[in-house]
């Protein structure tokens, strides 16, 4: 008998499995949104898919007018010091028109959606209705208690203020990528090229640290406020960036299109037994990171992947928690390296760290090779951690 599979959550971890898994499961998605309901609702996030997320996402509706990403841009102050080149494209679509249609196509192909807001106390009943029920709920969960990885969750609070628009009028950098500026003490601005319901926007994305120059949107609730301070706040902080915005146009896409948020970081172990019933976690329910290494996604992605993986091998056996315990045995090296490298970004450079930025303004391999780091985090905890990539 086919086996039931349920997943809470429509984010990029609960649709790329629902993608993946309906092939061989009954497959039944639980969220408390439908697609219209998504559509003209607040944004989500950030969102830059590396190539390798491009690519374990092709089960998924193209957006085939999406401007593609394909360099990382690096700014220390007013000093831009270098370009580097990514291995693959990425893109950046609004999280409202990627879910959206997602789930449209999803129930087209004859996935059970229910319109459902799931609460803690409903797990247990909710899972003994599955053989297998999954907690992708993202940054609002996880609505079962996984523990905590301890050693993986050294933050006890946030360590940036995280500050959102997606806006017209701002010409992008070229060539096409993600730019990224750092006031040392004071925080980030990332500059995203994006493509939403209503055409391509530039992200402004901030990361500030607290009481710091940059927390400057305390209070503000309304778009035209937001865009006010998101403008004012550019010219005082980002003159390279002010010169690129043409103030007639400037504007927030749409009055859902930003968000202010912070973020405590914190990894759980992703499976856990509700009396003889194994729930898995997948995404940022289970492993939640700061943004400032754009991660967030691409590492749902990876997890969703070799969930789906470590499923398939099991099919035929019983999903008890063994199963929970070879998921996790797959993706823990992947988030160690994910979780050690974003909390080190959080804190002050380190010395290697910076000479290494500095050499790469007059090294173009140095400059690609750092880019990289964005698609393989582990490339990126090498030169953090291991002295052998110090020298």
């Amino acid at each position: 008998m086919t086996k039931r599979i349920g997943i809470i959550g429509n984010g990029v971890a609960g649709l790329q499995l629902a993608y993946a898994l309906k092939q061989e499961f009954d497959v039944t998605l639980h969220h408390y949104e439908d697609p219209a309901d998504i559509r003209q609702g607040r944004i989500r996030s950030t969102q830059v898919h590396f190539h390798p997320a491009v690519e374990r996402a092709q089960r998924m509706p193209a957006v085939d007018e999406a401007p593609l990403i394909q360099t990382i841009h690096f700014s220390m102050g007013a000093q831009k010091l270098f370009v580097g080149r990514l291995a693959g494209p990425a893109k950046s679509v609004d999280q409202r028109l990627a879910f959206a249609a997602g789930m449209s196509d999803l129930m087209r192909q004859g996935v059970v959606f229910r319109k459902d807001r799931v609460m803690p106390n409903e797990i247990g009943s909710l899972a003994e209705t599955y053989d297998l029920l999954i907690d992708a709920t993202g940054k609002a969960g996880p609505l079962f208690p996984f523990p905590v990885e301890q050693e993986l969750t050294p933050l006890q609070s946030p360590q940036r203020k995280c500050i959102v628009g997606y806006f017209t009028g701002v010409s992008p950098v070229a060539p096409a990528g993600v730019s990224i500026t750092v006031l040392p003490g004071a925080g980030e601005l990332f500059e995203i090229p994006a493509y939403t319901e209503k055409g391509p926007v530039t992200i402004l994305f901030i990361e500030a640290v607290p009481e710091g120059p940059l927390d400057a949107f305390k209070g503000i609730k309304s778009a035209p406020d937001f865009e006010e301070r998101m403008r004012a706040t550019v010219q005082q902080h980002f003159p390279a960036i002010e010169a690129r915005i043409h103030a007639e146009h400037f504007a927030l896409v749409d009055h859902g299109a930003y968000l202010q948020t912070a973020i405590t970081p914190v990894v759980r172990r992703p499976y856990a037994m509700h009396d003889d019933k194994l729930i898995l976690g997948c995404g940022d329910s289970v492993i939640l990171a700061d943004p400032i290494t754009g991660q967030g996604c691409n590492t749902a992605s990876y997890c969703a992947e070799q969930l789906v993986a470590t499923l398939l091998e099991h099919q035929e056996s019983p999903w008890d928690e063994q199963v929970g315990l070879a998921y996790w045995s797959r993706i823990r090296p992947y988030v160690a390296a994910v979780t050690d490298w974003t909390n080190a970004m959080l804190g002050p450079m380190p010395g290697h760290i910076v000479q290494l930025l500095m050499q790469a303004a007059g090294d173009q391999e140095t400059a690609d090779r750092i880019a990289h780091w964005f698609e393989q985090p582990s490339s990126a905890y090498a030169a953090f951690f291991q002295s052998s990539e110090r020298s």
